[in-house]
C-alpha cells in the first residue's frame, strides 16, 4: 500500500516539476543551437575562401530573420523604448558587426582554430563576467568545468597560437574579441525584457540595414556567376538555421537556464565542428584534438549544472 504524501511534500514536488522541466527545454535548446553552430562554422569558412564575401555572407544570414520574425520585431518597433543599453549590446554581440568580425577571422585561420578560439572561450569570459560583477557563485562543480573547457581550448587551440601561419594572428585576435562580444550579448538578453523572437529579428532588421549596400550586390554578381545553388545553400545555413533557429533556440536557452549554463554548451562547438569537418572539408583529428574534446564535453556536462542542484538562476 502507497504511503501517504505529505502536504509539503506534495507542494516541493509541484514546486520542483516545472524547475526540471524548464532545465530539460533549456538543455535540448543549447543543445540544438551548438549543433546548428558546429556546422556554421565549417560552411561560413568554405563560404569566404570561396566566393562570397563576408558582408554577403552575413546579409544571406540575416535577411531571413528579419523577413521571417518582422510580426515580433514590428510589435516593438524599430528600437526598443526601454532597455536600448541592453539591446544594444545584443546587436553588437549577435548582429551585423559580430558576424563582419568573425567572418573576416576565418579568411586568416584554418577552421580548426575557430571553435576553440570562439564559441570555445565564450563560456569562460561569461563566467567570469558573471562571478565579477554579477556576484554569481559557481560551485566547485561548475568550476571544474569551466577548468575543463579552458583545457580543451588551449589544446584544440594551442597549436595554431604557438605556431601561426603567416597573419594567422589577426585571426585569432579578431575571434577573441567576437568570443567577448558574443559574451555581452549572452549576458544582456535578458535585461533587454524581450521575447526572443523579438530579438532575433530586430537585430536581423538592423544588421540588414547595415550589410545592404555591400552585402546585396556580393548576392547578385554570385547568382549571375553561377554560384546560385551556394547562395542557396548559405541562404538555409546562414539565414534559416543559424540566423533564426539556433539564435532563438540558444536564447530560449538562456531563459531557463541561465547566461553562464546556457554559455556553458558552446564549448562543445569545438568538438562539433572538427566532426563536420571530417567529411566536409577532408580535416581529421589527430590526438591533442581528441583530447581537446573530451576535456570540452566533460567540461560542458559539469559547467552546464546537470550534476549540481544549484538554482536555475546562475
Amino acid at each position: 500500500m502507497d504511503k501517504p504524501v505529505s502536504p509539503a511534500a506534495g507542494k516541493a514536488r509541484i514546486a520542483a516539476a516545472p524547475f526540471f522541466s524548464d532545465r530539460a527545454v533549456g538543455i535540448a535548446c543549447a543543445l540544438l543551437a551548438v549543433s546548428i553552430w558546429g556546422g556554421w562554422i565549417v560552411s561560413t569558412r568554405h563560404a569566404v575562401h570561396g566566393h562570397l564575401p563576408p558582408q554577403t555572407v552575413g546579409w544571406l544570414r540575416f535577411v531571413v530573420p528579419a523577413l521571417v520574425l518582422a510580426p515580433a520585431w514590428w510589435r516593438v518597433g524599430f528600437y526598443p523604448r526601454r532597455a536600448l543599453v541592453p539591446f544594444l549590446f545584443s546587436f553588437l554581440g549577435a548582429g551585423a558587426i559580430f558576424f563582419l568580425v568573425v567572418g573576416n577571422a576565418m579568411r586568416f585561420v584554418p577552421a580548426a582554430d575557430v571553435g576553440p578560439l570562439l564559441p570555445g572561450t565564450m563560456p569562460l569570459i561569461v563566467a567570469a563576467i558573471s562571478v565579477l560583477f554579477l556576484r554569481e557563485r559557481l560551485g566547485w562543480l561548475r568550476g571544474a568545468g569551466f577548468a575543463c573547457i579552458a583545457l580543451g581550448v588551449l589544446t584544440l587551440g594551442g597549436r595554431g597560437i604557438l605556431f601561426p601561419e603567416d597573419g594567422a594572428w589577426r585571426g585569432h585576435l579578431l575571434l577573441v574579441t567576437g568570443a567577448a562580444m558574443w559574451a555581452g550579448n549572452t549576458i544582456a538578453f535578458r535585461r533587454t525584457g524581450m521575447r526572443p523572437t523579438e530579438l532575433v529579428g530586430l537585430i536581423g532588421l538592423w544588421s540588414i540595414i547595415i550589410l545592404t549596400p555591400t552585402g546585396l550586390p556580393g548576392v547578385i554578381h554570385a547568382v549571375s556567376d553561377g554560384y546560385g545553388r551556394e547562395v542557396l545553400l548559405q541562404l538555409v545555413m546562414q539565414g534559416l538555421l543559424s540566423g533564426v533557429v539556433a539564435l532563438v533556440a540558444f536564447i530560449m536557452a538562456i531563459e531557463r537556464l541561465g547566461p553562464s549554463r546556457a554559455a556553458a554548451f558552446t564549448g562543445l562547438v569545438p568538438a562539433l565542428a572538427a566532426l563536420i569537418a571530417v567529411p566536409v572539408l577532408g580535416e581529421h583529428p589527430d590526438m591533442p584534438a581528441l583530447i581537446g574534446v573530451a576535456a570540452t564535453g566533460i567540461g560542458v556536462a559539469l559547467a552546464s549544472g546537470a550534476f549540481s542542484p544549484a538554482s536555475k538562476a546562475g
